[in-house]
């Protein structure tokens, strides 16, 4: 089939490769990408044959809003528009609304794979009518890995997004695990041998995963991850995941604990834990750190003495 890639960065570019790889004609645009075949969305438009279908893999937020809604002027009835950024899933039925006013099909794809998906393939979650996801078929069975699993049509609009959401959500989960096991590993003078403790468990454990694979390899490229700060970011899917448990009155400790503390990694001098250390040297005169480094303690009367 013939395809419109918007956006060409490590997932879009990657994605267009592949699909190139399986025999689609890609139109690829990026303002910004050398990997562009045309220079404007208009252009874009133009070498589609309709009825056209869209990709759009660009930031979630205000470019996907601003992107959908430039093609909801340039498009025609009958085209259709796939959603395959980090969106939202509140913001596809907007997008989907607005679209099918204008005669325009809507699906949202949530997208996994990162920059491996090129050469493993990418897990698809999509979100759609049947007759929008038959029309893009053949583009999600050439992303998809080898073999029946890696793609589900999970529901109607906003479920693709929503799946992925949760998706990422375990991730960061599994992510925190792994990290608070090897600070635990690192501590302990016992452990001679941290990377191969690792290595030891990719085979034959019930913790193994490709998490786990990629934590080995980074360990082989730098054994005490000493090229790294400890600082996360969080892309959204975290704290929605952990919104929409709140929404639907379902307990989330662990994923929830998992993003407060990427919170948490961005301060250098936590106001969390200087309440903590001041109460603790309050009630019982335990040693606090000074913000030069140094160590004391003070002693203060009970309150009313």
């Amino acid at each position: 089939m013939q395809i419109g890639m918007i956006g060409l960065g490590r997932m879009g570019g990657n994605m267009a490769e592949r699909l190139r790889h399986g025999g689609h004609d890609v139109v690829g645009y990026d303002p910004v990408s050398p990997l562009a075949s045309v220079h404007s969305l208009e252009d874009l438009v133009a070498a589609v044959k309709p009825p056209r279908a869209v990709w759009v893999m660009v930031p979630a937020g205000k470019i996907t809003a601003a992107t959908i809604a430039s093609l909801g002027e340039l498009l025609s009835p009958g085209d259709l528009v796939v959603d395959g950024g980090n969106s939202k899933y509140t913001d596809d039925k907007v997008h989907a609304a607005a679209l099918a006013e204008k005669g325009i099909g809507f699906c949202d794809c949530g997208v996994s794979g990162g920059v491996w998906g090129l050469q493993v393939g990418y897990a698809l979650m999509a979100g759609g009518s049947p007759d929008d996801i038959a029309k893009v078929q053949p583009a999600f069975d050439t992303l998809k890995p080898e073999g029946e699993s890696g793609f589900v049509h999970a529901g109607p609009v906003g479920a693709g997004h929503f799946a992925k959401m949760v998706h990422n959500g375990i991730e960061y989960g599994m992510m925190q695990a792994y990290g608070e096991g090897y600070e635990v590993l690192k501590a302990c003078e016992l452990i001679e041998d941290l990377p191969g403790v690792f290595k030891s468990w990719t085979a034959g454990t019930v913790i193994r995963s490709w998490l786990l694979d990629l934590l080995v390899r980074a360990l082989d490229q730098d054994p005490g991850l000493d090229q790294l700060r400890g600082w996360a970011q969080d892309s959204g899917e975290g704290r929605w995941t952990v919104e929409a448990a709140i929404e639907y009155a379902v307990p989330m400790p662990a994923i929830s604990a998992a993003l407060f503390a990427r919170f948490a990694s961005r301060e250098e001098d936590s106001p969390t834990m200087k309440v903590v250390a001041a109460l603790r040297n309050q009630f019982g005169g335990h040693a606090v750190e000074s913000a030069e480094g140094t160590l004391g303690a003070t002693s203060m009367a009970p309150p009313g003495s």
